[in-house]
């Protein structure tokens, strides 16, 4: 996986958290009110309704901890791979001096 591609699904994460915690709850306002519309009116839909809305809350929750949790890990693969990249950049660089020291003594 490329960095590009690392970065393109933490930011998709991380946008979803910010937009639909924010749009959620205008649906679930939205569904509780009309609950109470058809509760008030005497349909049975209006409690079944009003269930749902209740357990909107616990499932939006859910979703958003679980695009937190990808955007902050894609965030850490990120930090870990240019971890990675610069500890290997410095291994090569000493093998790189190792092998120059072997050429010097072969043209003595």
């Amino acid at each position: 996986m490329h960095q590009t591609d690392l970065a393109a699904i933490g930011s998709a994460a991380h946008d979803l958290f910010q937009e639909f915690g924010r749009y959620s709850d205008h649906a679930r306002i939205a569904s509780m009110k009309a609950a109470g519309g058809l509760k008030s009116q005497g349909f049975a839909l209006g409690s079944a309704l009003d269930h749902v809305a209740e357990h909107w809350v616990d499932q939006v929750q859910t979703l958003l901890d679980a695009c937190a949790h990808i955007s902050n890990h894609m965030r850490y693969t990120k930090n870990q791979h240019a971890a990675d990249d610069s500890y290997i950049g410095g291994t090569l660089s000493s093998i790189s001096q190792l092998d120059k020291g072997f050429d010097e003594r072969k043209d003595s």
